[in-house]
């Protein structure tokens, strides 16, 4: 790889190991990208380490115990690469350099060794579809016509009248196509005029990526999550996208046509297919978890035969949803039915393009926070947090001058874009909210840092943050929670319940109204009102409103299947042998069960709840 490729300095050593990563062991049955918990780092908002007010490498190192006591095995960095921030990252100037506010490659790899000392691997975010308009590859393109790097572009002639080659609109807005004054033709950018989509049926720019790839590689990645994944090849004749209907979803009536030709197309797979062969010519295998916003039939695609495109596919029809038992029931029982064998699923509420899920799910209730937590890491399948999900943080409103998200800034006020989910985490309640130093301004305004960060949530083993971690923690000592398969049990209407493995049973009542589930056996190993931790359920299981519970069950042949079980023979086949009954969590820490000793109950706090 040559600086003239990349716009920077090639490696100056070999390619380095994967840092060994105690108690992190993946094993034939499970690696482990589906038995841990991954978490998504916005680095701009997580930790600021310089007072500068902009978060940084450096302190999402200082930070990396606060994830290994939460019990997180993987993390997702948001964009660190060179960009101009036209979108905040991803807009890439230089594949293979860190951007200097965030840090140097040197504190990069302090933070993959520091992470992985502690069990965590790091995962980058790769930006394939394109670059930006300051990149050294298109700057070449866009210099003539006749030069060695146009066809690393979608360039195309105007129509007759002027106007662009085809009806392709922008993600932003208005057309997808640019016109270059210099050269008199049109590039096409899916998202800003200053992120052109690159061509990716030049076999020269598969080669780039490749070498692109290999050098986080090199460096001890663990893996990629790849944006807006679907999009990246385009259809060859740029034929015109046909209109919507009112049958076509909220999306493309907004826009007002289908993506059929601008998007999805089947020569995507050969890229993915591609990378998975590269990701695991490396020993451990990489992982790769691609952004895929389209319906669960057309994700599944993505997985290609299960194992040869992505690892994880991240389920927008689900994060989307509203927090309904039947809405999301329905989306899990379409993933279980259309993955292929050997697939596994992903799930997440919140990121940094949706509004978080205290927010959009529960909008603002705590009760309805828990529930979701418990949704997340407990289906089958990897649950991915976004930072502040734990502790329930929800969206900041920013006001209109203190906007940074192009979005928000061309369309306030209808659409006050995406600042509000990306505002910093508070760590601590004190000015800078932990997050900078008191008397700096952050990049982007701290919310109520009285009424939610981390340091009082720590404190509290009635929080949401020890629910989190507890939960957390119980997935990592269960087989069951795991790798086993999912089975949806009938149920009241608003109540969604089902059965992981033979041995638990999650029961979500997801509705104002108290409910009973009729037929449950079992001991609670936590329940969002932490008072039930602990106790027996013999036969009826009664909730109160936006309650759930975990049980490790006495008796699970009893409970009647909603739906045939799910996630069998190659999909969810059985894992390592159900542990669930092996001891108990106490404030986030598995406890080993001693001979003749039952699991206690947490003592009572007397909420008026009824008996189980």
């Amino acid at each position: 790889m040559t600086p003239d490729d990349t716009g920077s300095a090639p490696i100056a050593t070999g390619p380095r190991p994967m840092p060994a990563m105690p108690g992190h062991r993946d094993t034939p049955a499970a690696p482990w990208w589906q038995t841990d918990v991954l978490y998504q780092v916005y680095p701009r908002s997580f930790a600021d380490s310089d007072a500068d007010g902009t978060g940084d490498l450096r302190g999402i190192i200082d930070r990396l115990d606060h994830l290994v006591w939460l019990g997180v095995g993987g993390i997702w960095l948001s964009p660190i690469t060179v960009s101009p921030n036209a979108d905040w990252g991803y807009d890439v100037a230089d594949y293979c350099a860190v951007l200097p506010e965030l840090g140097t490659l040197d504190t990069f790899d302090l933070l993959v060794t520091e992470a992985a000392r502690r069990g965590v691997r790091v995962l980058m975010d790769l930006v394939p579809n394109h670059t930006s308009d300051d990149h050294p590859w298109f700057v070449d393109s866009r210099s003539s016509r006749t030069s060695p790097r146009r066809g690393w572009y979608v360039w195309a002639d105007p129509k007759p009248d002027g106007t662009p080659p085809n009806n392709w609109v922008s993600s932003f807005g208005g057309p997808a196509w640019t016109l270059d004054a210099v050269t008199g033709q049109y590039y096409l950018h899916n998202h800003l005029s200053e992120q052109p989509d690159l061509n990716w049926w030049n076999d020269d720019v598969r080669s780039a990526f490749d070498d692109v790839l290999r050098f986080w590689l090199d460096r001890g990645v663990a893996g990629f999550r790849i944006d807006v994944c679907n999009i990246i090849v385009k259809d060859a004749l740029l034929r015109d996208n046909p209109p919507a209907t009112e049958d076509d979803d909220f999306e493309a009536q907004l826009f007002g046509q289908r993506p059929v030709y601008s998007a999805n197309r089947p020569e995507v797979h050969d890229v993915l297919r591609r990378w998975r062969r590269l990701a695991e010519s490396y020993d451990p295998p990489r992982v790769l978890v691609g952004e895929t916003p389209v319906e669960v039939e057309v994700m599944a695609d993505y997985y290609g035969d299960g194992h040869d495109e992505l690892h994880l596919a991240f389920n927008f029809p689900f994060i989307t949803a509203p927090l309904q038992a039947d809405a999301m029931r329905q989306i899990v029982e379409r993933t279980e039915e259309r993955l292929p064998p050997g697939a596994w699923p992903a799930w997440t509420g919140s990121n940094h393009d949706m509004s978080r899920l205290a927010s959009r799910w529960a909008d603002g209730d705590p009760r309805k926070v828990r529930v979701a937590l418990v949704v997340l890491l407990c289906l089958r399948g990897t649950p991915v947090l976004y930072q502040g999900d734990e502790i329930g943080l929800g969206d900041v409103p920013v006001a209109r001058d203190d906007l940074r998200d192009p979005l928000g800034v061309r369309y306030w006020p209808a659409y006050a874009g995406r600042d509000a989910m990306r505002t910093p985490m508070p760590w601590r309640n004190m000015p800078g909210g932990g997050f900078t130093e008191p008397g700096t301004r952050p990049w982007l305004p701290l919310g109520d840092v009285a009424g939610c960060n981390v340091e009082d949530q720590r404190a509290d083993p009635g929080s949401v943050l020890t629910l989190a971690r507890d939960l957390i923690a119980l997935r990592r000592q269960s087989g069951a929670l795991q790798t086993g398969r999912y089975e949806t049990i009938e149920a009241p209407d608003g109540v969604w319940a089902w059965r992981r493995g033979d041995g638990v049973v999650v029961v979500l009542n997801l509705s104002d109204d108290d409910a009973t589930v009729d037929a449950v056996h079992g001991r609670v190993r936590i329940g969002t009102d932490r008072d039930r931790d602990g106790r027996p359920v013999r036969g009826k299981l009664r909730l109160l409103g936006w309650e759930g519970v975990v049980i490790e069950t006495a008796q699970p042949g009893r409970l009647r299947p909603r739906t045939t079980p799910t996630g069998t023979g190659g999909v969810g086949a059985p894992g390592p042998p159900e542990q669930v009954g092996a001891g108990r969590v106490e404030r986030g820490v598995p406890v080993p069960a001693t001979p003749g000793r039952a699991v206690s109950a947490a003592p009572l706090r007397g909420r008026g709840r009824p008996s189980p």
